[in-house]
């Protein structure tokens, strides 16, 4: 719930004497009696239905799921995907089907003066996120507008925007808006991004073989591979060039493009990667063997001076056989990259009579990065564990019977059985039966909750107790299970800032290596240096350079973090909003669903002298049962709860911003705040009572019958339990300013901000003042803004990170938010600030791990301190041990955090109107 939920304008109940809200109230029913539960269905003849769709696809060699698959389902069956498949993967592209939120127009000034407008540039091309590709194309076609000056992206409110400069003179800031927002549209619905799973990557060379080959395609605008998810986006112009030319441009690679299916982490086809999974580590062995085998050779039988040179001939091309592969690809496409560093670097030294540095360096590396994709398969099988939660089949009744079907193939509006003990297949709404469902999976929560008819249940949860009937309300590839896999895997391509400067330095390392390597051995023998020297040292140089640990630092720290997170019931979007999360220093809250409960209760009855507590709420709650707002609800239920039977209210009149009015029997009835009653006498007794309950964060109803005031009634939300331990633990983390921004009179708000430990309270604030309170706390430094994801949008848009509660629930929160608590459980946040700083920290260690090796390894070889086999450990060493520094955070796991609830009289006012 938000503090935004409105009650409609009719309504006059308001939140004292500050409030400036609409409190409509509209007729309808004064209390739902609770529905009862229906007796359990029986089982008849189970049946089983759709087997052949039933088999599961198998997610590559490292995905450890015996789903059934065919192998011989392998490397040889290329099963394209192209525009004409009509498999269920989703085809989810560059962005997701829902629109993200998209953050209001603003007029800043420009960076060197003059006049600008930004626009969101979510809102003008959706997906995008950099300004190459798409952007392009949008920036030319603005530049060529009449008045404007010059288009750029800026990103100093921390989210990217389109910056546009233009000359007030000329076009007006109107006819600017709508000029950009046109042609946005026009480039958008040109240009379009899609997104597939890549098959063959032996490394992340092949990464960039992909962009690089894909590049060179007409239409492609960009290319981009996240190695660790397995992820290929591609912009493109879609009147130049169609899918199938981008598949079979990636084919000639010799990669296999696939559309991911939803729900999946894994490539569905087995050996997805080709002949790399199967046959990497045994030829790393080989070699390893051939490496051993020419040194005994050497030592115990020098008579065969062949043979130990022919062994370590068979360890260079058994350890290098992928490593070749590569630097071939690379070479043909007139590029330079780690793979063609170390082969050139291991035929270097064969040639000088190094066969067992070769050898040594190409068994090193080739085992390097075998485990590295071990490692990595590792954290992508965290991920596709999520996905395994979900049943392959689900029990539907249909006509009468009990049959098994796919799961892919139950439709809307299905009613699914679920026995106690078997987890929910599909979403869907509890139409029968009362449970406790567990549901880690989804929202982290570690008890079972409570389920009951009527409420919403989620795939992949376990039914604990109970036999539920539940109708299905997603289909299984829109289930929050499956979007939750599904941005998981894709959030590696929202590249944050320390994965795009590890991208961009090492794309310019390795050709400056090379030629620094060319150049090296011709200084030194200009020097006086032997040339077999010169050229040795020359090796080692491209060995130390070589910015193996470079690529891989932040995509093993990234994709380890949000599947750390995952599992955890947080689903962080991005790389980029995992580092912005991290450098958060100030956090806003929403007030009602966030820090409170969002259900209002009836806490204080005052009545006045010779009132009984009975007449004072009986008489209220007479007017409120003509309201369906959750205040009047609050009354109702309140005096249901007494056994009170109220008498039944009519004519009921609104005025606004202030009260009702409404006739009991023949007497008129006023309930509302003291501004109601402006200009009659008020009791001082009734002031007073006022002021009190309002200074315990309460809402106040001021009842008068006829002429006579009957007393005060105080309404309000309850503050979360733990809700004050979280601000506490939050502090605790180095956030320096919690602030609550809240639509409620300033008084409640405060008592709300000081109950909780706030550092500070702004209210009342509607939904624009609060986006203008986040943006001024955002020019102090990184602020997230903490909400329900609905009616908070835009103040979770303006913040650098939007964070939204209950997203399991809610697919508004899953859509628009950058970081979505799974569960309606603040305690979550700390977590979520707590990895993403850990995420960040151990990013930037990566990053100092990788460079400063390669740093010393280049002096010590410049120095000629150090022999190739040095440099081969010391570099292969690295790589592993950036590797398994991200990996660490798979293990991370949220803290328990002590739920202390506060006394009852620490409490939070109603929900804003």
């Amino acid at each position: 719930m938000s503090e935004q939920k409105n009650r409609s304008p009719q309504d006059t109940h308001v939140h004292g004497p500050e409030c400036r809200h609409d409190h409509g109230h509209g007729d309808g029913p004064s209390l739902a009696a609770e529905k009862p539960a229906a007796a359990k269905p029986r089982f008849k003849d189970l049946k089983v239905v759709g087997t052949k769709s039933a088999e599961a696809h198998v997610h590559g060699p490292s995905c450890n799921h015996d789903h059934g698959h065919d192998p011989a389902h392998g490397d040889g069956h290329a099963h394209e995907h192209g525009e004409s498949c009509d498999h269920d993967h989703g085809g989810h592209g560059h962005h997701h089907a829902k629109p993200k939120r998209v953050r209001p127009p603003g007029y800043r000034a420009a960076e060197g003066g003059g006049v600008a407008l930004q626009l969101d540039l979510e809102g003008a091309l959706p997906g995008e996120t950099d300004d190459l590709g798409r952007f392009q194309k949008l920036e030319a076609a603005l530049e060529a507008q009449h008045g404007v000056i010059d288009v750029h992206l800026r990103r100093d409110q921390g989210y990217p925007e389109i910056c546009l400069h233009y000359n007030p003179g000329l076009v007006s800031a109107a006819t600017l808006l709508a000029t950009a927002q046109r042609t946005g549209a026009q480039v958008a619905k040109r240009y379009k991004g899609h997104t597939w799973f890549v098959r063959g990557m032996t490394s992340a060379d092949s990464a960039t073989a992909i962009e690089h080959g894909l590049g060179k395609l007409t239409g492609v605008l960009s290319a981009n591979v996240a190695y660790a998810s397995e992820r290929l986006v591609v912009e493109y112009d879609s009147e130049t060039v169609s899918l199938k030319d981008i598949e079979a441009q990636a084919k000639s690679l010799g990669y296999t493009l696939e559309v991911p299916s939803h729900g999946h982490a894994c490539s569905h086809h087995a050996h997805g990667g080709g002949l790399a999974p199967l046959l990497e580590m045994p030829l790393v062995v080989a070699a390893g063997v051939l490496l051993v085998a020419g040194w005994a050779l050497e030592h115990f039988v020098p008579s065969l001076t062949w043979a130990p040179t022919a062994a370590w001939a068979l360890s260079i091309v058994s350890g290098g056989f992928f490593a070749i592969r590569g630097s071939v690809k690379s070479l043909l496409q007139l590029r330079i990259d780690i793979e063609t560093m170390m082969v050139v670097a291991a035929l270097g030294a064969a040639v000088l009579g190094s066969w067992f540095e070769g050898a040594f360096l190409l068994f090193l590396f080739s085992a390097g990065h075998a485990l590295e994709h071990r490692a990595m398969d590792r954290a992508r099988r965290s991920i596709e564990s999520l996905g395994a939660l979900r049943p392959e089949v689900a029990r539907v009744r249909r006509d009468g019977e009990l049959v098994e079907v796919p799961v892919a193939q139950v439709l809307r509006g299905d009613r699914v059985v679920v026995r106690p003990g078997d987890r929910v297949p599909l979403d869907g709404i509890i139409r029968e039966g009362k449970s406790s469902l567990e549901q880690a999976a989804i929202t982290g929560e570690s008890m079972p909750v409570p389920k009951q008819p009527g409420d919403e249940v989620f795939s992949g949860t376990v039914n604990c107790e109970a036999l539920l009937e539940v109708e299905v309300t997603r289909l299984s590839s829109e289930s929050v299970l499956a979007r939750v896999v599904d941005m998981v895997a894709e959030a590696e391509a929202q590249k944050g800032p320390n994965q795009r400067f590890a991208q961009r330095l090492e794309r310019t390392f390795a050709p400056l290596v090379m030629i620094g390597a060319v150049i090296f051995p011709v200084v030194l023998v200009l020097l006086g240096t032997p040339l077999e020297e010169a050229v040795l040292r020359a090796v080692s140089l491209l060995v130390a350079a070589s910015p193996c640990a470079l690529a891989i630092s932040t995509p093993s720290a990234v994709l380890s973090a949000v599947a750390a997170a995952a599992r955890g019931g947080v689903l962080i979007k991005g790389g980029i909003y995992l580092e912005l999360l991290g450098k958060v220093n100030a956090i806003a809250f929403d007030k009602t669903g966030t820090l409170t409960v969002g259900k209002p209760k009836l806490l204080s009855t005052a009545p006045m002298d010779g009132v009984t507590e009975e007449d004072l709420l009986g008489t209220a709650a007479s007017v409120e049962a003509l309201s369906a707002h959750p205040l009047a609800h609050a009354i109702v239920e309140a005096a249901a709860s007494r056994g009170l039977k109220p008498a039944a209210g009519s004519d009921m009149e609104a005025v606004h911003g202030k009260g009702l009015r409404a006739k009991v029997g023949d007497a008129v009835v006023t309930v509302g705040n003291l501004a109601l009653f402006a200009g009659d006498t008020v009791p001082d007794d009734i002031r007073a009572r006022v002021d009190r309950l309002e200074e315990s964060g309460q809402t106040t109803m001021v009842v008068r019958r006829a002429d006579r005031f009957l007393g005060v009634l105080g309404v309000a939300d309850t503050v979360r339990a733990g809700a004050r331990h979280v601000i506490s633990t939050l502090k605790q983390q180095g956030i320096a300013r919690t602030v609550m921004l809240s639509g409620d009179n300033s008084r409640v708000a405060k008592s709300i901000a000081a109950q909780v430990g706030l550092d500070e309270a702004r209210a009342p604030l509607m939904p624009a003042d609060k986006v203008t309170a986040v943006r001024e706390m955002g020019r102090e430094g990184s602020v997230a803004m903490v909400g329900d994801g609905v009616n908070d949008a835009p103040a979770l848009a303006a913040a650098a990170v939007g964070v939204a509660m209950g997203g399991a629930g809610s697919d508004a929160a899953l859509e628009t938010a950058d970081v979505v608590l799974m569960s309606d459980d603040l305690s979550r946040l700390p977590f979520a600030v707590s990895l993403a700083r850990q995420a960040t920290a151990v990013m930037k260690q990566n990053l100092v791990i990788a460079l400063g090796v390669s740093g010393v390894l280049i002096i010590a070889t410049l120095l000629g301190l150090t022999k190739i086999s040095h440099a081969v450990v010391l570099h292969e060493g690295s790589t592993l041990l950036v590797v398994a520094n991200g990996l660490r955070l798979l293990a991370l796991r949220p803290k328990a955090l002590g739920s202390t609830p506060l006394p009852s009289m620490e409490i939070a006012p109603a929900p804003r109107s």
